[in-house]
């Protein structure tokens, strides 16, 4: 089962991408009988990054934090959007299929101009692009939560109209693969944890840097000697990471009351580094020799290409653009 997904380079990994995401794609690799393609979606990035050199280093630093998480490239495959010129090509095949009025129902072109975010032509034809991405390998499963079927299903929409234009069976329709089990993150706020809030817990931040940010977490004036409210960011953030059998001694500290929220926060930073620490260090003997990440991300191209050039071949065929 080949299985496809993507993660944008537009600023520092944080817990809420690791636990929506790339935790998921480290246990689908774990299975012998899924091929994993997982890339940089640096196009996809410029929607929002439009200075070269950050995004340049966004993207290898992206890869360097996959590759500390544990991705392994002999069992997955880890490209750089842009390293594959053919999903652009492609993305402008299925451009001129794609029904108008079919973006225009897209929910995260209306959530994210809500959000403030210029509503250009890239931005609108975001699903086009997403489409290409998850064709171009055809792909059997994308990894998504609950709120980004419709991703899968706009996807489905395009390549059934342009097998219906070009041919029967040219692209494969994926399905959605989606994962229940996927938390809603908070940030330091209360909010769901979002770059574009602000409100982020990033993996690979220094650890002076990480403390200041976990001690600056919302929390009420309940007094150190009353019990505390069984909700809000932190006692949220300790649930996620504080092992099963450990929880319930963690949550009578908040119900008991005595503890203080200082002393609570202390103990999320000491799960986070625990359960990042290993991840930490390997990312520190990597950004030592970035010649090897960038190594591994011209073999995934590699690699990769040798998928889509079969599917181009297909589509260029179909639609009249090349000769066998």
């Amino acid at each position: 089962m080949r299985i496809l997904s993507g993660v944008q380079p537009s600023g520092k990994l944080h817990i809420g991408n690791y636990l929506g995401a790339i935790r998921q794609f480290l246990s689908l690799q774990e299975d012998p009988g899924n091929d994993c393609y997982y890339f940089i979606a640096d196009l996809h990035a410029m929607t929002t990054v439009q200075d070269g050199a950050a995004l340049r280093e966004n993207s290898l630093s992206l890869a360097t934090d996959f590759l500390a998480l544990g991705l392994d490239p002999a069992r997955s495959v880890l490209y750089r959007q842009s390293d594959v010129p053919e999903v652009a090509e492609l993305t402008w095949m299925l451009s001129v299929v794609t029904p108008f009025a079919l973006l225009q129902r897209a929910h995260s072109y209306k959530d994210k101009v809500a959000r403030g975010i210029a509503p250009s032509q890239g931005l609108f034809a975001y699903p086009v692009l997403m489409a290409a991405d998850i064709l171009i390998v055809r792909s059997d499963r994308v990894p998504v939560g609950k709120d980004q079927k419709q991703h899968v299903e706009i996807t489905r929409d395009i390549a059934t109209t342009f097998n219906q234009a070009y041919g029967t069976g040219l692209l494969k329709l994926p399905e959605p693969m989606i994962l229940d089990d996927v938390a809603v993150v908070p940030g330091l706020d209360g909010q769901k944890m979002s770059k574009s809030y602000g409100n982020t817990l990033d993996i690979f931040a220094p650890e002076g840097e990480l403390k200041k940010k976990v001690m600056s977490i919302v929390t009420d004036s309940t007094p150190v000697e009353s019990p505390k409210p069984l909700s809000g960011a932190l006692y949220e953030l300790l649930n996620l990471f504080t092992p099963a059998a450990e929880w319930p001694a963690t949550e009578s500290r908040f119900r008991d009351g005595g503890t203080g929220y200082g002393e609570l926060k202390k103990l999320l930073l000491g799960r986070l580094l625990d359960t990042f620490g290993a991840a930490r260090q390997r990312r520190e003997d990597l950004a030592k020799d970035p010649g090897q990440v960038k190594e591994v991300l011209r073999d995934g191209c590699a690699r990769a290409r040798r998928v889509v050039s079969e599917v181009m071949a297909d589509c260029r065929h179909a639609c009249g653009l090349g000769w066998r």
